[in-house]
């Protein structure tokens, strides 16, 4: 692409992932139309060249707004967080089904060349998903369907209607998996935020206030893979330009399966702290599925794509970023 000359749109650019890829095209020299639902003085990311707008895409007239002259969209936009926030808000995640309508259908009016949508491996069947050692989901997993209720289920309607408008419209449209994205300049506190960030923001509580304890949610055998956010936004970029996989669900994450305990382990690593805490575990709280993680064949035959960041090197990021989101919120820098 002649990058001045093609508009890209970004949605959910004042989220995590949003953020970082409005930032991504930004700094390779493209025109972005950056959106979200929040304010701009919220967004985790504001990129200044970019064209920076509050609109609600749940209504088809600002979608049709939002995806005028574009070239491509990113569509990131939805209502969701950590298993905290997508099991007590079904009916908010399943209401994300109307962006994803509508702005297909505005892209497809707009002329849009590539349409990109933010899947998730919370479609994947629950029945596979029941033993911590399980074995990794491969794309075909997801049928016959099972999916985490609410959120879960909207995505994979989702994904139905991007393969259907290339199948009758010939939008070419592009879907990706993602396996728990982590790392700086999302959220981490406040009831959204997923695993990798929640666990920093604990133990930096923990190092801060003398703490002696940990309160994990489940019994800390749950064992995911954690994608850091820089391998997404490469791998996103990747995908988006491949023509073999146009309507085509693939997945996009880490191979590397570690448990709940595992996790919290790293991260006390990490903090140095003196003594390992005291685990306490929470077992009437959400934690989803006992086990999930990527099988990375598909991508890795088709692109060549495969994570460059350890879980160590992407948490010593996440949580020098998180402990020093905890000090400046207690005035302490």
């Amino acid at each position: 692409m002649k990058k001045n000359d093609k508009l890209i749109v970004v949605t959910g650019a004042g989220g995590f992932i949003g953020g970082y890829l409005t930032r991504f095209f930004v700094m390779e020299g493209f025109k972005v139309r950056a959106i979200d639902r929040k304010p701009v003085s919220k967004w985790y990311q504001v990129q200044p060249s970019a064209e920076n707008l509050c609109m609600d895409l749940t209504r088809n007239d600002e979608c049709e707004k939002a995806t005028e002259n574009a070239f491509e969209v990113y569509n990131l936009a939805a209502d969701m967080g950590g298993m905290g926030f997508i099991e007590n808000n079904r009916v908010a995640c399943m209401r994300s089904i109307l962006i994803t309508a509508n702005m297909l259908e505005s892209s497809y009016n707009a002329g849009v060349d590539r349409y990109f949508f933010s899947s998730s491996a919370c479609v994947y069947n629950q029945e596979l998903q029941k033993d911590p050692n399980v074995t990794a989901l491969k794309e075909s997993d997801a049928l016959p369907a099972l999916s985490e209720r609410g959120y879960g289920w909207e995505k994979l309607y989702a994904e139905m209607f991007c393969e259907e408008y290339w199948a009758e419209r010939k939008l070419k449209t592009f879907i990706a998996r993602f396996h728990n994205v982590y790392g700086p300049h999302g959220t981490w506190t406040g009831g959204r935020e997923k695993a990798p960030a929640a666990v920093c923001r604990k133990i930096a509580e923990a190092k801060f206030e003398n703490l002696d304890y940990i309160e994990i949610w489940g019994d800390g055998t749950q064992t995911r893979s954690y994608t850091y956010i820089d391998d997404c936004i490469l791998g996103i970029n990747k995908i988006v330009h491949t023509d073999e996989l146009i309507a085509t669900p693939i997945n996009l994450g880490s191979s590397e399966l570690v448990s709940v305990n595992t996790l919290v382990n790293l991260v006390e690593y990490i903090a140095k702290l003196e003594q390992p805490l005291r685990k306490i575990y929470q077992l009437d709280k959400p934690k989803g599925v006992a086990g999930r993680n990527s099988d990375n064949t598909f991508i890795e035959e088709t692109l060549g794509w495969s994570p460059s960041t350890t879980l160590l090197d992407g948490l010593i990021k996440t949580y020098a970023w998180v402990e020093e989101q905890y000090l400046i919120s207690k005035g302490i820098k």
